[in-house]
């Protein structure tokens, strides 16, 4: 599913809501501390990610995201995925089957392998 994300993303682009960038960091560093990735692999991951068009949203409708994590008992974190999708009508790249029943429940397009 990642290689499928990438080559979307490459061709027609991607949005994510804006706690996406911390959640990269916070991934990497994790990483880091688990000695799975060195800070030199970090810094290398994040240059190429800037090359990538990712747009990042920083509108969010604050109503609907508490909306959606109430409905399908979802984190905040995960409900902005959703109301990103649902509000712009894109499809959405997720491993988290939570997150992943509930964008079917609510009739978003998911990426799939």
């Amino acid at each position: 599913m990642a290689d499928i994300a990438l080559d979307r993303l490459t061709v027609g682009g991607a949005v994510v809501p804006a706690l996406w960038w911390f959640e990269v960091r916070n991934l990497l560093v994790m990483n880091e501390r688990r000695r799975r990735i060195a800070p030199a692999g970090t810094a290398i991951f994040l240059a190429d990610l800037q090359k990538l068009p990712i747009a990042i949203d920083r509108a969010p409708d604050s109503e609907t995201v508490v909306e959606l994590a109430r409905e399908h008992a979802l984190s905040v974190y995960d409900a902005a995925y959703l109301e990103l999708a649902l509000r712009l009508a894109l499809p959405l790249a997720t491993l988290d089957r939570a997150l992943a029943d509930a964008a079917v429940a609510a009739g978003v397009e998911l990426l799939t392998a």
